[in-house]
């Protein structure tokens, strides 16, 4: 597991662009999400309640995201969450940018020494 001094803010767009890919997936709750994005990150990535469900409301206003009543495997009432046709179409927009992005940023690290 990383040690505090080890984890770095997300740069602005990377949890919206995790949460529309984990839910291309397949449709999950918040909670769910939370524990995918640590899982696969091998806890890496810690994802606060406190900016996911923020998140998760901006992207069903820009209508990314379609939110339906459902159950959590403990049997609790849940809010389930997945992604539109729009979400698919900004998931798409947000992986080339972050590519780009990260393509300039390798470069700049390549250059040695002059």
């Amino acid at each position: 597991m990383a040690k505090q001094s080890d984890r770095r803010d997300l740069f602005p767009g990377a949890l919206e662009m995790m949460i529309l890919h984990s839910l291309r997936l397949k449709p999950m709750h918040g909670y769910a999400l939370v524990k995918h994005i640590q899982r696969i990150s091998d806890d890496l990535l810690q994802i606060e309640e406190g900016s996911l469900y923020p998140a998760l409301q901006r992207m069903l206003r820009e209508g990314w995201l379609k939110s339906e009543e459902g159950v959590s495997a403990k049997g609790r009432p849940t809010r389930i969450y997945r992604l539109t046709a729009a979400g698919r179409r900004r998931l798409e927009q947000e992986v080339s940018s972050f590519e780009q992005m990260f393509a300039g940023i390798t470069r700049v690290l390549a250059v040695e020494r002059a």
